[in-house]
């Protein structure tokens, strides 16, 4: 049963509720579009045509990594509704070997040494509604977490496509998966890079 705020019901997360979405690691991330429309251009012989409202979410995406430096990114690939992507935390690829010596797996090599992933800064509180503290803290996104780089992702395309006078809107939740082995990751990044040739059979396609 779905937990009750103000006597409202809230639809539990999709994420997996005992992995902390901070964590070093490799995730396949999709985003569809609102009521999976096409806001994103189309497909001809296997290939993308990036409308402008495609072309604002493919250059954003390749800007995650300028304002949040623990992210590297792998193969990126924006579809007629949908975007699909690797997000890279930390050192996920390294995970992923289980050898601190190994080559990347994606084109840009992560950095010698990263970061320390900052605390979460405090939030407001309400000192005469503590079950309004606990229902919004629980459902936040953390700091540097899978859900609050994706969230400021789909802000940012949203807000510079209405800006700029275009009809646009993203579905509410997103999809995301924790790639387990390089296997997987090389899996997930050949489905990646051949979505457009094999949109027609896609489970996005409509």
């Amino acid at each position: 049963m779905p937990k009750k705020y103000q006597q409202k019901y809230r639809i539990p997360s999709a994420r997996l509720q005992q992995w902390d979405y901070r964590h070093a690691g490799a995730y396949f991330i999709t985003i569809c579009t609102e009521n999976r429309k096409p806001f994103f251009g189309h497909i001809t012989g296997g290939r993308m045509h990036l409308s402008p409202t495609g072309a604002i979410a493919d250059v954003l995406w390749h800007e995650i990594k300028t304002h949040h430096p623990i992210v590297q990114l792998d193969a990126f690939i924006v579809m007629p509704n949908h975007i699909h992507g690797i997000l890279i935390l930390g050192d996920g690829v390294k995970t992923l070997h289980g050898d601190k010596n190994v080559e990347t797996l994606h084109a840009t090599s992560l950095p010698p040494t990263q970061k320390p992933i900052p605390p979460s800064p405090p939030q407001p509180t309400d000192i005469d509604n503590p079950e309004k503290n606990e229902f919004m803290a629980g459902i936040s996104p953390k700091r540097g977490s899978v859900s609050s780089i994706v969230r400021s992702y789909k802000s940012a395309v949203t807000k510079n496509a209405r800006r700029l006078g275009y009809d646009f809107g993203w579905q509410s939740r997103f999809y995301d998966h924790i790639i387990r082995d390089k296997k997987s990751f090389e899996n997930i990044r050949n489905y990646i890079i051949r979505n457009p040739e094999n949109w027609t059979g896609d489970k996005f396609h409509s």
